[in-house]
């Protein structure tokens, strides 16, 4: 007979209201990440969940005494060929993982034998625990689960310390000959016609936007022998639905124009005094020697100094740009649970041939990908 905690109620609700709130207040004084925002986890639940194959598995705790929310646990259920995983909800689009709590009831979670055991619980069954994309310093969930400890993933993120004014945040954070060089080929692209740079304010030019970064990234990716997340409709709606409700205050969506027509867009989070980036794209056929993606970059440094945002947050990817612009790495951590003998294979075959690992991500991804079409990336 299971013991129940006397401080906690646990339950799973597939259905949970992530624009609750209640959920909104959690957030907010939470430790989380911008990737489990209200209208970040709606949208991801609602639009990618069931093309993805994945069942909702949303551990909700809330203090018995008040039934105040106290923690939720977003997490998914998958079946990844023929392993059964429980994994955080992300489907390829988040970078950063984590529970949304605050640190001090967390802490009275570990605390609570009780509490982690039926959390525990509620979690199985699983040939396979995966949590992985959790930033460094966040809350240890490896405790709460019981998992085995946390190793670094084999890529880091990036993120730049922004000071006021611009001028004095680049001559820190850019090599001076790199800024010189920058300098130049503004000027040049400045004689190609009327420039302008600017963030989205409402749906049309949110659309307008999205639709360019879509045919920009396409042949790009194609030729790098992958495709890409936008081409597919599920998940340009999922894109497009965050800008749309998170435009002004969680969303921005940075375009430059030539002519009036969009030739590079950024897309990004805002969160607690950082812009995080999770899209860009850039028309590098039509400007091949002016760096448009670098004076893009430094258009928004310059536009998230003027708003008083203190970090310019690159995120997961280990690309060399990101260091032209002062961007220091931070590790990411992922651990793995076996739940039963299949599981306990699989997790012991990556290990012992690390080769492995990329067939494992392709398979993975299967529920993902549409037919006879290339891995995406976003």
């Amino acid at each position: 007979m299971k013991k129940l905690s006397n401080n906690f109620d646990i339950v799973i609700e597939q259905a949970f209201d992530f624009l609750s709130p209640e959920y909104a207040e959690l957030f907010d004084r939470s430790a989380a990440t911008a990737f489990q925002h209200p209208v970040w986890l709606h949208s991801l639940y609602t639009r990618l969940a069931s093309d993805a194959g994945a069942t909702p598995l949303v551990v909700v705790v809330r203090h018995r005494a008040t039934g105040a929310l106290a923690m939720v646990l977003p997490l998914l259920r998958i079946r990844r060929g023929p392993i059964r995983t429980v994994e955080f909800a992300d489907l390829r689009v988040s970078d950063y993982l984590s529970p949304v709590c605050s640190q001090d009831v967390f802490s009275q979670l570990l605390d609570d034998a009780d509490a982690c055991a039926e959390i525990r619980r509620l979690v199985r069954p699983f040939d396979l625990l995966r949590m992985t994309k959790l930033p460094d310093g966040r809350l240890p969930i490896e405790n709460l689960l019981a998992a085995s400890r946390r190793v670094s993933m084999d890529t880091n993120a990036y993120a730049t310390v922004l000071v006021a004014p611009f001028e004095q945040w680049r001559t820190s954070a850019i090599d001076r000959s790199y800024q010189k060089e920058l300098a130049k080929k503004y000027r040049q692209l400045q004689k190609k016609g009327a420039l302008s740079f600017s963030c989205c304010n409402d749906s049309a030019s949110v659309h307008e936007a999205l639709d360019v970064m879509r045919k920009l990234r396409g042949p790009r990716f194609q030729a790098q022998g992958d495709g890409d997340l936008l081409q597919r409709p599920e998940y340009f709606g999922f894109y497009s639905d965050v800008a749309n409700r998170g435009l002004g205050a969680f969303v921005r969506l940075y375009a430059m124009k030539m002519d009036g027509e969009v030739i590079a867009a950024v897309l990004g989070l805002c969160h607690r005094g950082s812009f995080l980036i999770i899209m860009s794209a850039f028309d590098i056929d039509g400007y091949k020697s002016q760096s448009l993606g670098a004076l893009m970059f430094e258009q928004v440094a310059r536009d998230c100094i003027e708003r008083g945002d203190q970090m310019l947050d690159f995120t997961i990817g280990d690309e060399p740009y990101k260091k032209l612009f002062g961007a220091q790495p931070s590790p990411i951590w992922a651990i793995t649970q076996a739940g039963s003998t299949a599981g306990a294979i699989a997790l012991f075959a990556l290990k012992q041939a690390p080769w492995l690992k990329l067939a494992a991500k392709r398979l993975s991804d299967l529920r993902l990908l549409p037919a006879r079409t290339p891995t995406p990336t976003r």
